[in-house]
């Protein structure tokens, strides 16, 4: 399998070289050259299989020119090692929890499938590298406990000041070893664009190898396709709308992968908070990116998705308004139904989750079947909008821990060049 941009078809890159490269030259983003299909008969048995055997099956053909069957195996069992659990809020509506890995949220399994790659891969090119990671709240964390330690590899974690939960800061400024954190006076975007520009400085590339561990990255969102299918282990083959909570769109476009190769989902809804760039796209036509907008869901504050560009190479422009339906909500919607869903139902949606269950409910007046909105972060992590839904002690022991840790970052200003000095030492 090899890879290309989406800004030129015919650049064709390894597995290995598109994860080290992280981002095109071109500022495009890397893709698959073909979607591999699974067995048509696939899904009668897929309720006898674990989520480690569907993970096997469906990434050996993104990677196994690079990574053997040993090799794969032995980083899915570290990948997916935690559990995926199916809730029930209401009849023929579900949650499906991401957020039971080390740092509560849906990315440790793209962050964790990508520093064993690294690991990998840099074993062998006995070279050292520094990984770039924007983040609008959870990305950083996961990134960050997924390569502590990780030999021959630095992280450089940019993340907005002010604009992330104490819990998710903690994750991402209480490492000792080869994470660094920087506290950038601006919003996700600003970081973002930061990250970019040193993707494509050719001086500095010359320098350092570097590379991303954003969902930008092939071996971040890819692994994501996993988590799609556990729900088809309790369900086996039945046709189901799954919704997701959205703000990048790594984790969308990774399920509608999935459905290209197979997987039957009946129909995508995207929930965005107040950055609803697309699923104003998806009722207009118009893509109009607009300045980020901070709400209490913070981990979706993204006002212009790098990853809508691989969702419109995937499909054309009429397939994607076919495929998902997009709401937005406000943070009072969101918190009004947080507060509703925990009186009634007994279950606590985080902020993002419950900017998908609302979408979920939306797209639901209209459907029929059994609907699944993805959990994607622990509500511990937003303790100050949950305050406001319940005085319960939902801190597991290890987060009660980590907040008690020293924050240690470094504050600069949106100034690539700063940046660039940081990052050349």
């Amino acid at each position: 399998m090899n890879y290309y941009s989406t800004k030129n078809k015919e650049l064709r890159k390894s597995f290995k070289e598109a994860v080290m490269e992280g981002l095109p030259a071109d500022n495009g983003l890397f893709m698959p050259e073909r979607i591999p299909q699974l067995p048509l008969d696939y899904f009668d048995n897929i309720q006898d299989k674990n989520i480690q055997d569907i993970a096997f099956d469906v990434l050996k053909p993104f990677v196994e020119e690079d990574l053997n069957d040993e090799q794969l195996e032995t980083i899915i069992q570290k990948t997916f090692s935690f559990d995926f659990p199916l809730q029930k809020i209401e009849d023929n509506n579900y949650a499906l929890e991401l957020f039971h890995g080390p740092s509560y949220a849906f990315k440790d399994v793209g962050a964790t499938f990508l520093a064993l790659c690294l690991e990998e891969f840099f074993k062998v090119e006995k070279e050292k590298c520094t990984i770039l990671v924007a983040t609008s709240g959870d990305t950083g964390g996961a990134v960050a406990a997924a390569f502590s330690k990780v030999e021959n590899i630095e992280v450089v974690i940019l993340y907005p000041s002010g604009k992330v939960s104490e819990l998710q800061e903690k994750q991402l400024t209480t490492f000792d070893e080869n994470v660094k954190a920087l506290e950038i006076e601006g919003d996700f975007d600003d970081c973002q664009q930061l990250v970019k520009q040193a993707f494509l400085d050719s001086d500095l590339r010359q320098k350092l190898n570097i590379s991303s561990a954003n969902s930008i990255n092939v071996a971040r969102f890819l692994p994501q396709m996993v988590y799609y299918f556990a729900p088809f282990i309790k369900f086996g083959n039945e046709p189901l709308t799954i919704a997701v909570p959205s703000g990048n769109y790594g984790n969308l476009t990774a399920g509608l992968i999935a459905q290209k190769m197979g997987l039957p989902v009946k129909q995508f809804v995207a929930g965005a908070n107040r950055n609803d760039v697309v699923p104003r796209f998806l009722n207009s036509g118009n893509y109009e990116p607009k300045p980020t907008i901070q709400t209490i869901s913070n981990a979706m504050d993204v006002g212009n998705p790098s990853n809508f560009q691989r969702m419109m190479d995937l499909f054309s422009e009429e397939e994607i308004r076919e495929k998902i339906k997009g709401f937005a909500f406000s943070d009072e919607a969101t918190l009004e139904i947080m507060k509703k869903v925990f009186s009634e139902k007994d279950y606590l949606l985080d902020p993002h989750g419950a900017v998908g269950y609302l979408a979920l409910k939306e797209f639901m007046k209209t459907s029929e079947g059994k609907g699944i909105v993805l959990e994607t972060a622990h509500p511990c992590k937003f303790m100050d909008v949950v305050q406001k839904v319940t005085d319960k002690n939902i801190l597991p022991e290890s987060a009660q821990a980590l907040l008690k840790k020293e924050k240690k970052s470094v504050k600069m200003k949106v100034d690539y060049e700063a940046f660039r000095e940081f990052l050349v030492g």
